[in-house]
């Protein structure tokens, strides 16, 4: 690729994909509404309000690809989801159509199955369950991901992020966790793939503890390599969880588990 844009790349994801991605564009165009390290050489740092269209179709105007980060990464109320998930995401696809751009890494999330419980094992057909606002707009995402396939022929890879860290943080990360390495991985397959459509891909590791299938992405050509089971042991002497409580029943962990944000 010629140009590769980043939304939300003064963002935890959005800084491990500047330092990781940039063999795969010539130049690499960092954008986000938060305060980012200064360019250097084959990049360029636009910042952007995803809420507005103008400089949102500004910013992908000339950008072969997209990995979409941008927007609120927790739960919050409704006009900020609204504004940073809902219209951004919207923005972004809505420029691509009229710019030319025809692939993106769309960062959704599994708090858009979050109310599925441990025992279920989903696959990309599983239903729909999100367990917060958040979840919510990451549902309204794949939805006009799918729109913008399915009508105008712009191809995404729907990634629902487990937890993408260092390394777990607590006992559930053992089953969600996705290293940086696997992801840089897959990335590069997304944009390596002679032809992509717009698959549903759950974030993982190859975890010995597994929720979720990826076998109908096969096609891809992705196989992680990690494993979270090397920090079992960090956890051993944690309480044991309660198997009926909200946040160790349920997929989405804290999020299912925490009340309404407005109230």
């Amino acid at each position: 690729m010629k140009r590769l844009l980043i939304t939300g790349a003064g963002g935890n994801l959005g800084r491990m994909a500047r330092s990781r991605l940039t063999h795969l564009a010539e130049t690499i165009r960092l954008s986000d509404v938060a305060e980012m390290a200064p360019q250097t050489s084959g990049e360029e740092v636009v910042p952007c309000d995803l809420a507005d269209f103008a400089a949102v179709k500004d910013l992908v105007d000339g950008c072969d690809g997209i990995v979409h980060f941008g927007g609120m990464s927790v739960e919050n109320t409704f006009d900020v989801i609204l504004d940073a998930n809902i219209r951004g995401l919207y923005n972004v696809y809505e420029a691509a159509r009229q710019t030319g751009c025809r692939r993106i890494v769309f960062a959704s999330s599994n708090h858009a199955i979050g109310f599925h419980e441990r025992e279920t094992r989903l696959d990309a057909d599983s239903v729909l369950r999100p367990d917060s606002l958040y979840g919510v707009s990451k549902c309204f995402g794949e939805a006009v991901a799918r729109l913008y396939y399915d009508k105008f022929g712009i191809e995404t890879a729907i990634v629902r992020i487990g937890s993408c860290f260092d390394e777990p943080k607590d006992r559930r990360m053992l089953a969600t966790w996705l290293s940086a390495d696997d992801f840089v991985s897959l990335i590069e397959r997304v944009f390596a793939a002679p032809r992509l459509g717009c698959p549903i891909i759950y974030g993982a590791s190859d975890n010995d503890e597994s929720w979720w299938d990826n076998s109908k992405v096969a096609y891809l050509g992705w196989r992680p390599k990690d494993n979270a089971e090397k920090f079992r042991a960090k956890f051993a002497g944690d309480p044991p969880d309660e198997g009926t409580a909200p946040a160790v029943r349920f997929q989405g962990g804290g999020f299912a588990a925490k009340g309404h944000f407005e109230d």
